[in-house]
């Protein structure tokens, strides 16, 4: 099944050539279904790369979704236009009286500020206590990850000494767990972090448990034993060249960035780098729309 997005919305037109379908807000309108509604809450700079990733993910489930676009109204983006904010973007304030089955809070790049000084914390403190009574799952990704972790849990991260880019292995703790149902033993996935969760302190919290985790980058995927809070420290949603583009930026910065680990072929930065974690990122996005959502939501929100 496709997913609904707002008919002028760009990433449509991307999604569609590379053969998502992607079903307009007109046709939908004359299908007798009801769409799941997943909600986005999109941190990141360039907002409308992130939604042609994470809709890109979500067009692979079978279930037809309905999607809306949300953002932060105290933080001024300096990377979109306030054109396109206006036209597919909501704030807390138009949707506090609405329900969702979902909410995907993406990363942001901003992990070396305390969550207290990052300009938007007290709205989005109020994004995540209003998803407790009004949303059936929420996935949180990478720095959202970390946010929902230190204030749902008190769970606070930590700086490490060198940036961790690139792609890594990953393993399974408990086939048994449906979020990871089909993962293969192990999967490669994409992490671009300053900040990192410690095991121990996640394994403290009763209410949690790690379901996956990677030798060189550590907890990968988290979830709450009620499945309404999941939580994962890489980037599933990243297309092949995101991680170059970074490395790219960061080389025009003078930040002399060390190159991405296991990402380029031979590890160098002038080749083409090969995008190996699709099928497990997709089955990721899947399972939590249907075990945990799909399956857990009421019909009448």
């Amino acid at each position: 099944m496709p997913i609904k997005v707002p008919d002028l919305l760009p990433a449509k037109s991307k999604l569609q050539e590379e053969n998502i379908f992607v079903m307009d807000e007109t046709r939908a309108f004359n299908q007798d279904i009801r769409p799941l509604k997943i909600l986005i809450l999109n941190l990141m700079p360039l907002k409308q790369q992130t939604e042609t990733h994470l809709l890109r993910l979500l067009g692979n489930s079978p279930l037809q979704l309905e999607v809306g676009l949300l953002h932060t109204s105290t933080h001024q983006s300096k990377n979109t236009s306030p054109e396109h904010l206006k036209q597919f973007y909501k704030s807390i304030d138009d949707v506090k009286t609405n329900r969702y089955d979902g909410l995907i809070i993406t990363g942001a790049p901003i992990e070396l500020l305390p969550y207290e000084e990052v300009n938007y914390w007290e709205e989005l403190t109020e994004i995540m206590e209003w998803s407790k009574k009004n949303v059936t799952s929420t996935l949180h990704i990478c720095w959202g990850a970390m946010a929902g972790l230190y204030y749902h849990f008190g769970i606070d991260k930590y700086i490490m000494p060198h940036k961790l880019s690139g792609v890594f292995t990953h393993t399974v703790n408990d086939s048994k767990e449906k979020l990871v149902s089909g993962f293969d033993d192990e999967f490669l996935i994409p992490h671009s972090r300053n900040a990192d969760i410690r095991k121990e302190d996640v394994e403290k919290e009763p209410e949690l448990k790690i379901l996956s985790e990677s030798e060189r980058a550590g907890v990968y995927l988290i979830a709450s034993k009620d499945g309404r809070q999941i939580f994962t420290t890489g980037h599933p949603e990243y297309d092949a060249f995101t991680l170059k583009r970074e490395y790219d930026r960061d080389q025009a910065a003078g930040l002399d960035p060390e190159v991405p680990e296991n990402y380029f072929p031979h590890d160098d930065p002038t080749q083409t780098p090969k995008l190996r974690w699709r099928t497990n990122s997709n089955m990721l996005i899947s399972n939590w729309l249907n075990y945990y959502v799909y399956q857990e939501t009421p019909y009448e929100l």
